[in-house]
């Protein structure tokens, strides 16, 4: 095996691959045999003859491309460093450049290779499935065999979805392990170039407000971020433990209401409140990558949906891996699988560690999204103090009851949602209140920080509006040393610089993300919607929407405009380069 691309692969990885793999593998089955299984049901209609020809056609095209995207494949990769996918036809303008790297002899081998394969292929289905055509007959009894037929193509739709479950099947799944090459064998080529067509798009060449220079220019200005010796230090320590809680659409204004929330507005007054912080975006999938990886949320795409671009990302688990935290862990009582966070957590993150429902007794998951808050946190906690950990360690709990259709055991208010969070809140002071207890609390930081607010309440509002993103930032602990309010603007991307910064951590990699604490950085908050932006500091605010091409709202400094639009399009600059 190629050191540089594999490393040492043992026979219990190459198990790995294959099981981990394997629900790829059924789901692109599935997706080639759907249409032999209708022709086959079309077959008790029409002549054998005609079938046969419509078989020997489909299967020689298809199987020809498996196999050209196969030897393509192994060409690549280690080139690539990951599968080849869509964004190839990206450049194929520039031929030359696509083969820049590729010698003749490799290009003989794939040509050789690829008839070589195609042979032995079409030679094994006229061998087995062939010979089975030939003797195809119009049965006697066409609609009980009709019937059938048509079930068992049906059955196919649970191998392609990859089951019934939330998640639909994506590249995500098949990652298991913080070693990114085995993650990448167990994919299936074919399924990750099928998936790579509807998730890609030149992402560098959209929203170009200004030139590029000019964009990078202004934004390098507007995230500098001098070096200060004026930075508080908010903690006691630079090695806490952390305890990283993303909350399920914790709008800010009813996740402090002492009424609903009376647990989260005590903690706010005990630790640290960030209270004009805002959330990047409107999804939990770009909620989670933004507070991470220091990432702001694109509009129009999730960059987790992409496991070759996030594998790129810096992320906070990683950097204080590399710190010398060595027990890292996801916790999530849903699915760790949807939206491809699994990939992420284990890819970028560096967590091998993750526990979500297929974790939890089944009699809890008691929802369609998984187990309750309840038993999440209860998971942890028991975890926490039950198993032997070595610290500093860092835990990040992702929690859901607060989530449509907030189905939680408690009806203390009309509205559903206010229910959830109330139940979301209890849950939460019930596990501060027992971590209190244990001698790990006096080395720990926990953080409270939204995934996004809740797009749905309060009515009446815009999409747009500020109100939508205003999420609450709380930090508590033994690590902290008193309370404290920042009420400089910020976002869920700042995050990762002011926490690092407080750790003494490098933290230049993340090229979006300041230190809301350093008194020398430009202090503004920023979002996006739907199709469009939001900027917004102490000196005005403004809001731009890609679909109308003009301003919606704009209040104070007009030079906010140009700094917005500098932003967001160094944003997709970065995506396309990634």
């Amino acid at each position: 095996m190629n050191t540089a691309v594999g490393g040492d692969v043992t026979a219990s990885d190459v198990v790995s691959i294959l099981y981990h793999g394997l629900p790829l593998d059924l789901s692109m089955s599935g997706y080639l045999t759907a249409l032999p299984g209708f022709l086959l049901l079309a077959s008790v209609w029409i002549k054998p003859s005609i079938t046969t020809k419509i078989f020997n056609a489909y299967f020689a095209v298809f199987l020809s491309l498996i196999v050209i995207i196969t030897v393509i494949d192994i060409i690549v990769y280690p080139y690539w460093g990951f599968h080849f996918d869509s964004t190839v036809f990206l450049y194929l303008q520039n031929p030359k450049e696509v083969f820049a790297s590729v010698s003749w002899w490799q290009v003989l081998f794939g040509f050789v290779a690829t008839i070589i394969f195609v042979l032995i292929t079409y030679w094994g289905y006229a061998l087995f499935i062939g010979k089975q055509l030939q003797v195809l007959r119009v049965p006697k009894s066409i609609w009980k065999t009709a019937v059938v037929l048509f079930l068992l193509t049906g059955a196919l739709f649970l191998p392609i979805r990859g089951g019934v479950t939330v998640s639909t099947m994506n590249v995500g799944q098949a990652y298991f392990t913080d070693r990114m090459f085995l993650n990448h064998a167990a994919i299936n080529p074919e399924f990750n170039l099928m998936y790579s067509f509807f998730k890609s798009d030149d992402f560098a060449s959209q929203y170009q407000f200004y030139p590029e220079e000019e964009a990078v220019s202004i934004f390098k200005e507007l995230n500098n971020q001098p070096q200060n010796d004026s930075i508080p230090q908010l903690l006691n320590t630079d090695r806490p433990n952390i305890l990283l809680f993303v909350l399920e659409s914790f709008s800010a204004d009813v996740a402090l209401d002492s009424v609903i929330a009376p647990n989260m507005s005590r903690f706010a007054k005990e630790g640290i409140l960030f209270d004009h912080f805002y959330a990047n975006s409107f999804r939990t999938d770009r909620g989670l990558v933004s507070v991470l990886s220091g990432y702001p949320a694109h509009p129009t795409v999730a960059i987790m949906k992409y496991p070759q671009k996030t594998e790129n990302l810096p992320t906070i688990p990683r950097s204080l891996k590399d710190a010398g935290y060595k027990d890292l862990a996801f916790y999530y009582g849903g699915d760790a699988d949807f939206a491809n966070m699994r990939s992420y957590f284990i890819g970028a993150c560096g967590i091998k560690e993750v526990v979500s429902d297929k974790d939890f007794p089944l009699n809890e998951r008691m929802t369609k999204w998984g187990a309750p808050d309840k038993f999440l946190t209860d998971r942890v906690l028991r975890d926490l103090t039950t198993k032997s950990h070595e610290e500093p360690f860092v835990k990040t709990i992702l929690t859901l009851s607060s989530h449509e259709p907030f189905d939680v055991p408690v009806t203390k208010f009309d509205v559903p949602f206010l229910n959830a969070v109330s139940y979301t809140d209890e849950c939460l002071g019930h596990f501060v209140e027992q971590y209190k207890k244990t001698d790990l609390w006096k080395n720990t930081l926990i953080i409270f920080i939204a995934d996004h607010a809740m797009q749905s309440y309060p009515q009446g509002i815009d999409n747009n509006d500020p109100h939508r993103f205003h999420i609450p930032m709380v930090w508590i602990g033994g690590a902290v040393k008193s309370p404290k309010v920042v009420s400089d603007y910020a976002s869920q991307n700042d995050l990762a610089a002011t926490l690092l910064s407080q750790l003494k951590i490098d933290h230049s990699k993340f090229v979006f993300s300041k230190d809301v604490l350093n008194p020398d950085a430009h202090k503004f908050a920023f979002y996006s919607y739907v199709n469009g932006f939001t900027m917004m500091d102490t000196t005005g605010i403004v809001t731009y929407d890609n679909d109308k091409r003009s301003i919606i709202r704009q209040k104070g400094d007009s030079s906010l405009e140009k700094k917005s639009k500098a932003f967001f399009q160094n944003m997709y600059l970065d995506l396309g380069k990634r």
